[in-house]
């Protein structure tokens, strides 16, 4: 069975300019890779509820408590519909550390904080990945696109779009950070929780943008899910053959080769 990442001969010549269809699948796969609008809604909406509260009755355990539940019930949801909860449990557990170092610390800015830090190291991750030339994001999506990690050693053209858009995730994370963390320092909960929220979706956006156009101009991706299942069909095939052969030989008592 081939590898992930076998290597093969490149084909003579450029590849062709990416279809319209080949953007559109890439803008679905990546609609749906990241949430689509709906899972951008659940993420906001427990941490936009806690300043909210917070922000009117400086109550930090009952906005703690609110970001949690809804949270919680979000993902019952999706299970009551049967939707796919991915998404809807990554929150309720970023959403859970927070509410806990809310309630361990007594300060607003302790829900702020697990999240933060995350998303510096995640930013560090994203930039280091590609500067080492094993983009992050196409760890990620490689199985969306069902070619694992088949873009490393046999569509360079994918792994340099790939690259380019963890270069971007990375430095758009960070630069969010190096404006939040002065405000965590120095500014108060409230301040913090609504430059928290207003700067929440517009990187994701930008970055999300900047993955669609550096990869709706790569190669389209190579469909190992599919070779596997030709490379299987084709020893089944191959089997079904021989054991026919055999039966054929024994019928009419032909010596084996």
């Amino acid at each position: 069975m081939t590898s992930l990442d076998k290597p093969t001969t490149p084909e003579p010549g450029t590849p062709p300019p990416p279809s319209e269809d080949q953007k559109a699948v890439t803008q679905a796969a990546l609609f749906d890779a990241f949430g689509g609008i709906r899972g951008t809604v659940e993420t906001m909406l427990p941490g936009l509820l806690f300043v909210m509260i917070y922000t009117i009755n400086k109550d930090v355990k009952l906005s703690a408590i609110a970001a949690g539940a809804v949270a919680v019930l979000l993902v019952i949801v999706r299970l009551l519909r049967k939707d796919t909860v991915k998404h809807a449990f990554s929150g309720v557990f970023g959403v859970g550390v927070g509410v806990a170092f809310a309630l361990f610390t007594g300060s607003a800015k302790g829900f702020y904080l697990p999240g933060m830090i995350y998303g510096v190291g995640l930013g560090a991750a994203f930039t280091i990945s590609a500067l080492v030339g094993f983009p992050l994001l196409g760890v990620i999506l490689g199985p969306v696109f069902k070619e694992n990690l088949s873009w490393r050693t046999r569509n360079p053209g994918r792994k340099k779009a790939y690259t380019r858009a963890s270069l971007a995730w990375g430095l758009i994370f960070l630069a969010k950070y190096a404006i939040l963390f002065p405000l965590y320092w120095w500014g108060d909960a409230t301040q913090l929780g609504w430059v928290l929220i207003a700067l929440k979706l517009p990187p994701m956006v930008l970055a999300v943008y900047f993955t669609w156009m550096f990869l709706a101009k790569a190669p389209p991706p190579i469909d190992v899910i599919a070779e596997w299942e030709a490379e299987e069909q084709a020893e089944k095939e191959a089997k079904a053959a021989a054991k026919a052969a055999k039966a054929a030989r024994a019928a009419t008592k032909e010596p084996g080769v």
